[in-house]
């Protein structure tokens, strides 16, 4: 352990995951106690800013995408979704009325609310007609229902065959759950979209590593640089710590206490 840290400068997770894996190893298999693990030198994690693109990147970004890609990067965007959020949300779960989408069973298990951008409303009911044609042809087939979280499959057998439970963003072609080896339509597979916005950052000439992760970071920075309150952000985000929020503080374009350097 100490060799990790020391003489290959690993980083704090991977020197983590090495631990678990030797406390396993004794606990589990060999089944012997280890002593003096605790005494050996830790990695010291390290505290990385994330990456953030401008207001103009980001429209560099979307010139360079359409389809499905565009609709749910704008999504991911202007919502400040995680990837995994944006590919199971349900139909449900957008409230045009309102103008707001629930995330449900996010990071931590927890749901929160955060807004709907005005600006790609007629995008994603438009999108939302075209999915419903694809859910008509699911029913007169008959096909088995969409996946259900927890044990609501066992309580509401019949849930997953109803319009409000749907992929927002359903995958083209069915597939078998690996678990249970059901043929069904599951959501898309969030692989194309991290491709997508990759190649998108690539064409776009954004000498910047691009991932999906980095649009929500230009969500919350955006916001903080409109003026908005890091308590508002945090709940947007579904930060369980503010602490986590309070990091884009550092990477806003603009610093808000208004320092001038003296070079300057």
């Amino acid at each position: 352990m100490t060799h990790l840290a020391v003489e290959e400068k690993i980083a704090a997770s991977t020197q983590n995951q090495a631990s678990s894996a030797i406390l396993f190893l004794f606990r589990h298999v060999l089944d012997k106690d280890i002593e003096n693990i605790g005494e050996a030198i830790r990695a010291k994690k390290k505290r990385r800013l994330p990456v953030v693109l401008t207001r103009w990147e980001m429209d560099r970004l979307f010139d360079h995408m359409q389809g499905l890609n565009l609709l749910m990067a704008r999504a991911i965007y202007g919502c400040g979704l995680r990837l995994a959020e944006c590919v199971k949300l349900r139909v449900k779960d957008v409230d045009f009325e309102r103008n707001a989408v629930t995330i449900r069973c996010g990071k931590g298990d927890k749901d929160r609310e955060t807004v709907l951008p005005t600006s790609i409303r007629a995008t994603l009911q438009d999108h939302l007609e075209k999915v419903r044609r694809i859910y008509d042809e699911d029913r007169q087939r008959n096909a088995n229902g969409v996946m259900l979280p927890g044990a609501l499959e066992k309580k509401y057998p019949n849930a997953g065959k109803e319009w409000s439970w749907y992929w927002v963003f359903p995958s083209i072609k069915e597939s078998y759950d690996p678990r249970s080896r059901i043929l069904r339509r599951h959501h898309v597979y969030p692989g194309n979209l991290q491709r997508a916005i990759k190649s998108a950052g690539q064409k776009a000439e954004i000498p910047k590593r691009i991932t999906v992760h980095t649009l929500r970071h230009s969500f919350a920075t955006h916001l903080l640089e409109s003026g908005y309150d890091i308590r508002t952000i945090q709940d947007l985000l579904g930060h369980s710590d503010l602490r986590t929020t309070m990091i884009y503080t550092h990477v806003i374009s603009k610093n808000r206490h208004g320092v001038v350097s003296p070079l300057d």
